[in-house]
Order: C-alpha cells, then sequence, then structure tokens
C-alpha cells in the first residue's frame, strides 16, 4: 500500500456556519462551499491548505455518525485521512494483515472521492479514512 499524503483532517462541528469563520475568517482559508452527503447523514465543507485540506462535519440527522460522535466526544478531530493510488488494494493488503476495518469495500465520500474506514480500535484509537481521488 502506498500512501500519497494526508488528504484531509475530518473535524467534527455543531454548525459549519459557525465553524467556518474560525479556518477562513480568522486563520484566512479559502471556503470551498458545502457538499451534503446524504447516505453518510453528513454535510461537509473544505477549507485547502497546501496539498491537505481541513474538512468540516456537521451531522445532517441525530443518528448520524457525526452526531453519534458528538455525543461521546463533543466538537474536533474525527478523523484523519490518507490518500491512497489504489483504495481496494490497501484494504485486501490492510485485511490481510488482520486490520479490522469500518468498510470492506470503498464507498462515495465527498468530492467524488471513494473512502474506506479503518476501526479506531485497529488504530490506537484513531479514526483513520482511506481516499482515492
Amino acid at each position: 500500500m502506498k500512501i500519497l499524503k494526508i488528504d484531509h483532517l475530518g473535524i467534527a462541528v455543531n454548525s459549519i456556519d459557525e465553524g467556518k469563520n474560525f479556518w477562513s475568517e480568522v486563520l484566512g482559508l479559502a471556503f470551498e462551499g458545502t457538499e451534503t452527503v446524504a447516505e453518510q447523514k453528513v454535510t461537509t465543507a473544505f477549507f485547502p491548505v497546501g496539498e491537505s485540506e481541513v474538512e468540516l462535519l456537521e451531522s445532517t440527522a441525530p443518528d448520524g455518525p457525526i452526531a453519534k460522535y458528538m455525543e461521546k466526544k463533543g466538537a474536533g478531530i474525527q478523523h484523519i485521512a490518507f490518500r491512497v493510488a489504489d483504495i481496494e488494494a490497501a484494504l485486501a493488503e490492510l485485511k490481510e494483515k488482520g486490520v479490522r476495518l469500518i468498510d470492506e469495500k470503498p464507498r462515495m465520500g465527498a468530492g467524488g472521492a471513494k473512502i474506506a474506514f479503518l476501526h479506531p480500535k485497529a488504530t490506537g484509537g484513531v479514526l483513520v479514512e482511506l481516499c482515492e481521488r
């Protein structure tokens, strides 16, 4: 598996409108708009930083994964995403190594990316996303 770079950092927020003020007005990062991923019950907003991005995540439903995360841990960094060249091959390699996966097959994420998550119990408590664009 070849990790190309950190694709983005996912940050859970109560409100993208409130959260974007810090990232765009205080830090001066460009706000690239929002996208709702209905399947994942989330609205995302991206702020490019060099070759990576900051992704704000706002739940669109009380039973969505971001809402559940915020109930347990509150707002803050929710995941780190690594860009890989071939997500299917990366998942196969990790499965072969005995790594616990949340997603055994990629699904569609924001921006048309193929994504898959590794279980935090296999990564020392960090939710890791693999991303292929």
